[in-house]
């Protein structure tokens, strides 16, 4: 097997033959070229791997101070070049002053780009330091890694249980569908056609009808239901399928908007109206009870205007989340189809008069777009915060032992510990690689997020205790030197402190949200409000015409409705008529 030192010759022999001038001429462009960008994003994280390992080399003598600030330099050039590529013409140049700070915290930590400097520069780099993604070799497309793909499975396994709790059964339906079924919905298809991907082509022949790589299902699922519904003994008919989807987008970031991603699309089918609308709105409270009690992601959950709706549903529900740099995320979304699917293809069934009547219908969705929240949400300039219900390792344990009389008896207390919170359901991790150093193993859990860290060193072992150290408290703050390591004490310790982690991130991030929305009476104040990064919330009786003006105007949307309204009266901010009730406009991604 390769050495360490092998992995770093390489990587120091792929930099040397490297030109920044590869990328230097794509630079002087007035539209990004998102191949170009690709690939200086691509050559700054390899670089980033360079440096890294020439750091290490320099510990052990097989590399110079010199070779070090060359590596450095040109990590810092190609994440200039990246920057200037994805924005071209624009202002990237900082001031002296600050561009010298920037190179020597850089210098200093290379890792991770300090998330109030430049909030999607660090977010693509926690993404790649704590090996959640990696870019796929197709454009737009990402490799979800371990690390990341963990979160989704605990993603899944919260809301598989809860929706089977609802009477929901899980089903597959095919990934390919005709196009003939994609432009039977006539809203649908307009809503969709700019993000289709379309087969023509199969086993060397033209097919005979094209084929749509799923965007989402209510077709093919509605063909399906068609033939499976006769009467009203067969409703409601509640399914949900696990699946990847298809989008060509267009300006793509991971975990947020890519040509591929996961989710799950729930699809049911009622005999009245009043049932379909019943289930939409279950189905938002679910994703929002998920948000808040195991994400630790405050929502705002409330109905979407209808320029905002999904192509062919009468009414859109939405959770809304606000990130670190105060944009909106919609993070699940829930939507009440009336009988607009059903009446496209012809999904009826007998009632008890015996009277053919056309179903009434839900769907409803989540995607992998929630790491992405999550991240944006709880991540400082140290890396992932996680919360601790989710967090694929809730604790590290790190014995702490520099001689070797005191490794074994440090190994054996530190392995009680694991066992002890195993035994507790705790997920648990033992970091005992005597290759890396306690202090590396500190930064290396922290910037994966993990809630809890447990240090136990000889004097620990000789007192029957150890150090536990909080995520989401740095330094000595959320430190706690000698807690009892008797295992039951121990387990009940930590147990509280988990819940307390993940109880002071969401009490942070909803602090954070609330100060951040600002109330409106007025166009002038909303477009002070967008202007100032904050989420405008007012009353609302406009046009859709003039929603869409406002959006031109400032690049913020209506986010929803909520439905928890504030005490009237309201005045429309745009026409300063009465309004019935407030939404909220905020910049989203």
């Amino acid at each position: 097997a390769p050495s360490r030192r092998d992995h770093r010759v390489s990587l120091f022999a792929r930099a040397a033959a490297r030109p920044l001038s590869t990328f230097a001429a794509s630079a002087d462009v007035d539209v990004a070229d998102p191949a170009a960008v690709a690939a200086a994003n691509d050559a700054a994280a390899e670089q980033g791997l360079v440096v890294r390992a020439i750091k290490e080399a320099k510990k052990n003598g097989e590399a110079t101070k010199e070779q070090v600030d060359a590596e450095v330099a040109k990590l810092l050039e190609l994440k200039k070049l990246a920057a200037e590529l994805e924005n071209p013409g624009g202002e990237s140049t900082p001031e002296p002053k600050k561009e010298a700070q920037l190179n020597a915290k850089q210098t200093q930590d290379v890792g991770v780009t300090p998330k109030s400097e430049d909030f999607a520069r660090w977010y693509l780099d926690v993404i790649r330091e704590c090996e959640l993604a990696d870019y796929g070799p197709a454009r737009g497309t990402m490799v979800i890694r371990p690390y990341g793909y963990a979160l989704w499975e605990g993603i899944q396994r919260w809301m598989d249980a809860r929706f089977k709790e609802t009477g929901v059964e899980n089903a597959y339906f095919p990934q390919l569908i005709p196009y003939s079924f994609i432009t039977k919905e006539a809203s649908h298809v307009e809503g969709f056609a700019p993000e289709l991907a379309v087969v023509t082509q199969g086993g060397g022949k033209e097919l005979e009808e094209p084929l749509v790589v799923r965007p989402t299902s209510e077709t093919i699922v509605n063909h399906m239901f068609s033939q499976w519904i006769q009467s009203y003994r067969d409703l409601p008919l509640l399914m949900n399928q696990w699946a990847n989807v298809h989008r060509w987008e267009m300006r793509t970031r991971p975990f947020i908007r890519t040509l591929e991603f996961l989710w799950q699309e729930g699809h049911t089918a009622h005999a009245t109206g009043a049932e379909a609308e019943a289930k939409a709105i279950e189905m938002v409270n679910v994703y929002a009870e998920f948000a808040e009690t195991i994400a630790a992601m405050p929502v705002v959950v409330g109905r979407k205007s209808a320029v905002e709706s999904f192509a062919g549903a009468d009414r859109t529900y939405t959770i809304e989340a606000m990130m670190g740099d105060r944009r909106a995320l919609q993070a699940g979304t829930s939507h009440n189809l009336g009988q607009n699917f059903a009446k496209a293809f012809d999904t009826q069934f007998l009632d008890e008069t015996g009277t053919k009547q056309y179903v009434h219908q839900s769907s409803w969705g989540v995607s992998t777009r929630l790491i992405g929240g999550i991240i944006m949400t709880h991540g400082d300039d140290a890396g992932l915060r996680l919360p601790p219900r989710l967090a694929p390792v809730q604790v590290v344990v790190v014995p702490i032992a520099q001689k070797n009389k005191d490794k074994e008896s440090v190994a054996a207390a530190a392995g009680e510990i694991v066992a002890a919170l195993k035994r507790a359901g705790v997920r648990v991790k033992l970091d005992d690689d005597a290759r890396n150093s306690p202090g590396w193993k500190f930064n290396h859990w922290e910037m994966k997020g993990v809630p809890v860290r447990i240090e136990v060193g000889p004097k620990d072992v000789a007192n029957g205790a150890c150090v536990v150290a909080r995520r989401d408290k740095p330094g000595k703050e959320g430190k706690e030197f000698g807690v009892s390591a008797e295992p039951a004490a121990l387990v009940a310790k930590i147990e509280t402190v988990l819940d307390e982690v993940q109880a002071a991130l969401l009490a942070e991030a909803r602090a954070f949200r609330d100060a951040n929305i600002v109330d409106v009476r007025s166009y002038d104040e909303l477009k002070a409000a967008i202007a100032d990064g904050k989420w405008a919330r007012g009353g609302w009786e406009g046009s859709d015409e003039q929603e869409k003006q406002i959006k031109e105007e400032t690049g913020a949307t209506i986010r929803c409705f909520p439905f928890e309204q504030p005490a009237g009266p309201h005045v429309c901010l745009m026409t300063g008529a009465d309004a019935k009730e407030v939404c909220i406009f905020a910049k989203s991604y």
